[in-house]
C-alpha cells in the first residue's frame, strides 16, 4: 500500500494528530452501527489499520471479534496491540473467515484495488459488507483540510480514487452499493488545538504540495479564527458481498 511510505516519524505523528476522540467518533459510531448491526460472534477485519486507533474504538463499542492487519513494519510497532502483517492483496486469513471489512483512509494507498476486492471478498463470509471512510476525488469541498491548502486538493484530485472508481472495482469482484454518504464528524474541538498538533507527514495531501504551498496554509491557518470547532465530512461507501456466481444480492 502507498502513496506514501510510513517510517516510524510519520507513525508517531499519525498518533498524535490523527487520532479522533470520542466526539469525533461520535458520528461514525452511530453510520457504522446502522450499517452493520452484527452479534457477538462476528469477526471483524480493519484492514491497513495503521496504529489500531479504529480497531480500539470498535473494541469499546461493540462485542464481536476484531482483528486488525497492516503492511507498514512502523505502524505496526507503534500500535497499542499487536496487528497482522499482510496487506489488501494479500490477506493473512482464512475464505469465508470474516463478516465485515473495514478501510479507513487507506484505499488511495492500495495499487491494485482490483485486488484487493478479490481478497475482500475471498475472506468474506456470503452476505459480507465492506465499508470504506475516505476522501474521494470530487467530494473534497466539505474537508477543512483543504480550504486551508487547496493546492494540496489540486494535488490529491487526480491521484486519489473516486468513490465510482472503488464502487467498479469491488462490483467486478462481486459486490454491490449499498451507501455512499458524507459523515460529519469533529476533528478537532478548535482551530487552534487542531493547528497545535497538525503534523505535515501524517497528512498523505499535505507531503503532495510544495513548502512554499503549506507555509501559505499554515498562514491561513493561523489567521483563522482559532476557537471554532474543526468539522469534517469524509465519505462512507458500503459495499455488501452478493452470492454467486453470477453476483445475485
Amino acid at each position: 500500500m502507498g502513496l506514501l511510505d510510513y517510517d516510524a516519524r510519520a507513525a508517531t505523528a499519525f498518533v498524535a494528530g490523527r487520532h479522533l476522540d470520542e466526539d469525533g467518533l461520535a458520528a461514525w459510531r452511530a453510520r457504522i452501527r446502522h450499517h452493520l448491526p452484527l452479534g457477538e460472534r462476528a469477526v471483524l477485519l480493519d484492514l491497513g489499520a495503521g496504529t489500531g486507533h479504529w480497531m480500539a474504538a470498535f473494541r469499546r463499542w461493540y462485542p464481536f471479534t476484531v482483528i486488525g492487519v497492516e503492511p507498514s513494519p512502523a505502524m505496526r510497532e507503534a500500535a497499542a496491540e499487536p496487528l497482522l502483517t499482510g496487506d489488501a492483496a494479500a490477506i493473512p486469513l482464512a475464505a469465508n473467515s470474516v463478516d465485515a471489512v473495514w478501510l479507513s483512509t487507506v484505499v488511495h494507498h492500495i495499487p491494485d484495488r482490483s485486488a484487493a476486492a478479490a481478497e475482500s471478498r475471498r475472506v468474506l463470509r456470503p452476505g459480507g459488507r465492506v465499508l470504506i471512510r475516505s476522501a474521494f476525488a470530487g467530494r473534497l469541498e466539505r474537508i477543512s483540510l483543504f480550504r486551508y491548502f487547496p493546492e494540496a486538493a489540486t494535488a490529491l484530485d487526480p491521484r486519489y480514487p473516486s468513490a465510482a472508481s472503488i464502487a467498479a472495482d469491488f462490483g467486478t469482484a462481486g459486490f454491490r452499493t449499498i451507501a455512499l454518504e458524507p459523515v460529519p464528524q469533529v476533528t478537532a474541538p478548535t482551530l487552534g488545538g487542531f493547528v497545535e498538533h497538525l503534523d505535515r507527514v501524517a497528512h498523505t495531501p499535505l507531503m503532495l504540495i510544495d513548502d512554499a504551498a503549506y507555509e501559505r496554509g499554515l498562514a491561513r491557518l493561523r489567521a483563522a479564527d482559532p476557537a471554532q470547532p474543526v468539522v469534517d465530512a469524509l465519505d462512507l461507501l458500503v459495499l455488501r458481498a452478493c452470492t454467486g456466481p453470477p453476483w445475485v444480492a
